[in-house]
């Protein structure tokens, strides 16, 4: 699956197109946590981060997971760069905040993405590889939603596409595949919780591209080999599709 992912995405960048690729690790960092006996606690969906556990998750994200895509993408003649949303000041963020009355500690929300740094790399040739570390005003390191720093980073970039992988289907309804949604629609799923779990924060990452001049966002099965080729190159395409 890794290299059906990375053959697609090094076509992509030998047809002319500019992909950034932007990536989580959730599962990942929990296990590295409990291997070292931390506590692994998350409320809303969001991860309750210490300090401790903040450095295993950029250890993680920004260390094993970012080089072993990169590997990847490299190994099929991609010309791979791993950036942390801290070099080139990409993402800076604040503190989150509170999530059912407890303190999430080091879990971040994004104030700005400056992406001159993915500008540069694109411009020659490069292809980046983000991990979703942001860093505050204050110099402390944060840790951030992967779909939320993906929408942000499309959005400052001016994409025309974005695609989250995830691993089921797309949006379903009543156990039926939604092919496409318009932005009207989508809030009507979520407001009625069809939309919950972990396809809620992809919906609403997908949700704030649309409406921020992302032509559209797409949700696909990243367990299907080639889903991204599946998804451009064919007239259907797959997945679910959120449009304005």
């Amino acid at each position: 699956l890794k290299h059906s992912f990375a053959q697609d995405i090094v076509l992509l960048q030998s047809l002319g197109m500019l992909p950034v690729i932007v990536h989580g690790g959730g599962p990942e960092v929990s296990k590295a946590m409990e291997q070292l006996g931390q506590e692994v606690s998350f409320i809303d969906g969001l991860r309750v981060t210490s300090s401790e556990n903040l450095k295993v998750a950029e250890m993680v994200l920004s260390g094993t997971i970012n080089k072993e895509i990169i590997t990847h993408l490299n190994t099929f003649g991609g010309k791979a760069v791993g950036v942390s949303g801290k070099d080139g000041l990409l993402i800076e963020a604040r503190k989150k905040g509170h999530a059912g009355g407890v303190d999430l500690g080091y879990v971040g929300e994004i104030e700005s993405v400056n992406p001159e740094l993915l500008l540069v790399l694109l411009k020659q040739g490069f292809l980046p590889v983000v991990s979703p570390i942001g860093l505050g005003k204050d110099g402390v390191t944060y840790n951030i939603n992967a779909d939320t720093t993906a929408s942000r980073i499309a959005v400052a970039l001016g994409a025309y596409k974005i695609i989250f992988m995830t691993d089921v289907d797309g949006v379903l309804e009543d156990g039926k595949l939604r092919g496409q949604l318009s932005a009207v629609e989508t809030e009507k799923l979520i407001k009625k919780n069809v939309i919950s779990g972990g396809m809620a924060p992809k919906v609403s990452a997908g949700l704030f591209c649309v409406k921020n001049g992302v032509e559209s966002a797409q949700i696909i099965n990243g367990t299907d080999p080639h889903s991204v080729i599946a998804e451009l190159f064919t007239d259907k395409g797959i997945g679910t599709q959120i449009v304005l």
